[in-house]
């Protein structure tokens, strides 16, 4: 079997098996890949016997060429998935990342925007026009719920129940997961639909929430740059993401005595050491307003 039908076998099962959604499954893909653009002039059944040492020497020149260790890391865990689906499928007898390690580097804390910026933020949009009006509601929504900008895209108006103010979301590995929206989120969303939807969708039939100004899915570059456009307009010149409402949306509850179990729930980790990281953020925002404010600090 050739390379590239691994590969193909290995994104199926991705896929099929895993629910791995397609940005996910090229980023293991693009990985993989890298370790064979290494060699130009690749041997018969390359990634069927490389060795261990083969890795350590990878990794050794990725080093040396200042890759980060999160990217290594990263990396890493592909080659880990990838290898050990060869040995499940009975493609190799070993799996060469056996032993592998890459040095521990600490998890960069996320910079959430406070309070203040949220609401400057999400008052940037003119609320007069259908764009405007639906760029509001997936602002609020995405402060309101935490969502990541993938599942806020693919949000269909099936998945609201805005009587009960509720959502069904659909995250990482297919997992389903049911979020209260906020008082103010429910509102501009209702409002969204009433008034702009429809002028936005024109004659195309779907069930997607939030529509480009073509009136069909809206990608995540869309909304990247929708974001970065309503900082301007805010007077926010700190790095801002659609991640960083989400981030936001995380500290803020921590910050006002929500528990982590709750948070990582909302959130949809699968993994309450994930969700730890905001313990630590609001601990330095403890610190900080320590050292304002005490007299004897």
């Amino acid at each position: 079997m050739t390379d590239d039908e691994l590969f193909t076998e290995f994104d199926q099962r991705l896929q099929l098996n895993e629910g791995l959604s397609e940005n996910t499954r090229s980023s293991y893909r693009r990985d993989i890949k890298k370790l064979c653009n290494l060699e130009n002039d690749l041997p018969e059944h390359f990634l069927l016997n490389l060795d261990n040492q083969y890795l350590i020497n990878y990794f050794d020149k990725l080093s040396l060429n200042n890759l980060s260790k999160r990217s290594q890391a990263r990396m890493l865990s592909s080659f880990k998935r990838f290898f050990q689906f060869l040995v499940d499928e009975e493609y190799r007898q070993d799996n060469p990342t056996h032993n592998l390690k890459i040095a521990k580097f600490y998890t960069a804390l996320p910079k959430p925007i406070n309070e203040d910026m949220v609401e400057l933020l999400l008052d940037a949009p003119d609320f007069d026009t259908a764009l405007g009006l639906r760029d509001k509601a997936m602002l609020e929504m995405l402060y309101s719920c935490g969502l990541r900008v993938s599942e806020l895209i693919n949000i269909t108006y099936l998945d609201l129940d805005l009587v009960r103010g509720g959502i069904k979301i659909i995250g990482k590995g297919k997992k389903e997961r049911l979020i209260p929206i906020s008082t103010e989120a429910v509102a501009w969303l209702q409002r969204y639909l009433n008034d702009a939807r429809s002028k936005l969708i024109g004659t195309n039939k779907h069930n997607i929430l939030f529509v480009s100004n073509r009136g069909k899915l809206m990608t995540r570059q869309a909304f990247w740059h929708i974001i970065k456009k309503y900082a301007a307009v805010a007077g926010i010149y700190v790095n801002i993401s659609p991640h960083t409402l989400r981030h936001a949306f995380a500290t803020h509850l921590v910050n006002h005595g929500a528990d982590l179990r709750s948070v990582q729930s909302l959130l949809g980790h699968s993994s309450l050491s994930t969700t730890q990281i905001y313990t630590h953020v609001a601990k330095m925002r403890l610190k900080k307003i320590y050292f304002e404010h005490h007299p004897r600090a």
